[in-house]
């Protein structure tokens, strides 16, 4: 299977495109209310981003995740530094979250949110950008952001799932980069691999949009692009963390709405209860009733697409 649909299989959702927010920039000293969200039934509350005017209100990007604000109070606020600070009291003693960069003297910073849900923080002299939001995804891929595996300066940037669809506390469930043998994609449980894409290079067969994947000796990450911006992708590790189709599977996933894994003639489902909650990570195994319908007489070849290599990342 493709590392696009690999990533795909997460959830795939399409949005029609509209601004970020009404005040989408924050001064020096400046301070804000604005930006926080409580998940389902909870009253903790969330620094986050999300989609504006979409009835169901989608997160996209989440500070601090483990540490969420109790009650009604907490804000946003831009310091003398020319940091965002989150406090979780109005009292401004114990700050929650920080972008913690350094800022030359006798400059400032601006907070901005642009219309790609990017968070970003920009000195103001040099308009150089500082920190991004973008560099530090949650549990979702947006367009314009990487994910990147550079061991020369120590970065790995990788999605992780929420705990639940009301905590979005980080859980074990990733998608990163494996660098070892040709370069995959894998989703982990923990440091458990469930599944992989197929080894790059990698063959596109999304027409949704662009991707590119640099792999150079020092760095290696993976980006996409919507061509015309007409809509918006995000591409999500989900908490349940299924994984994908398993062994001696096919995989097509161009429609969400529909389950994809399909059995390689000759194989069925090696745990149907599980394939019909839409699971095919089991795999599935020659069928051990109807026999007939294995190869015997007038064997050939039987053109099988979607079809996932095998893992490299133990090779020479």
């Amino acid at each position: 299977m493709e590392a696009e649909k690999l990533l795909l299989l997460f959830s795939l959702i399409m949005l029609h495109f509209s601004s970020s927010t009404s005040r989408d920039s924050l001064k020096t000293n400046q301070t804000s209310k604005e930006g926080f969200f409580s998940p389902g039934s909870f009253s903790n509350r969330y620094l986050g981003i999300w989609y504006h005017k979409i009835p169901e209100q989608t997160v996209v990007w989440v500070a601090k995740t483990n540490d969420p604000i109790i009650g009604s109070s907490g804000f946003l606020f831009t310091n003398q530094y020319g940091n965002l600070v989150l406090h979780g009291k109005d009292d401004q003693k114990l700050p929650v979250w920080s972008t913690n960069v350094s800022v030359e003297e006798n400059d400032t910073c601006a907070a901005q949110l642009l219309d790609s849900g990017n968070l970003i923080l920009v000195r103001k002299r040099s308009r150089k950008t500082v920190w991004q939001s973008f560099d530090y995804p949650t549990n979702i891929l947006l367009p314009g952001m990487k994910l990147v595996l550079d061991r020369k300066l120590g970065i790995d940037r990788f999605l992780t799932s929420w705990r639940s669809a009301e905590d979005p506390g980080f859980r074990d469930f990733s998608v990163r980069i494996n660098p070892n043998g040709s370069p995959q994609f894998f989703f982990y449980n923990g440091k458990k691999p469930i599944s992989r894409s197929p080894p790059w290079p990698w063959r596109s067969q999304m027409d949704l949009y662009k991707s590119t994947f640099v792999n150079d000796p020092d760095e290696k990450y993976f980006v996409y692009t919507v061509p015309d911006d007409s809509y918006l992708l995000r591409i999500i590790v989900d908490h349940p963390g299924l994984g994908l189709c398993g062994a001696d599977s096919t995989c097509e996933l161009t429609n969400h709405n529909r389950f994809g894994c399909a059995c390689l003639p000759g194989f069925e489902p090696k745990y149907p209860k599980e394939w019909s909650t839409r699971d095919g990570s089991g795999g599935c195994v020659r069928k051990r009733l109807q026999t007939s319908l294995l190869c015997q007489h007038g064997e050939g070849f039987v053109k099988i697409e979607n079809y996932s290599l095998p893992d490299t990342s133990s090779a020479a």
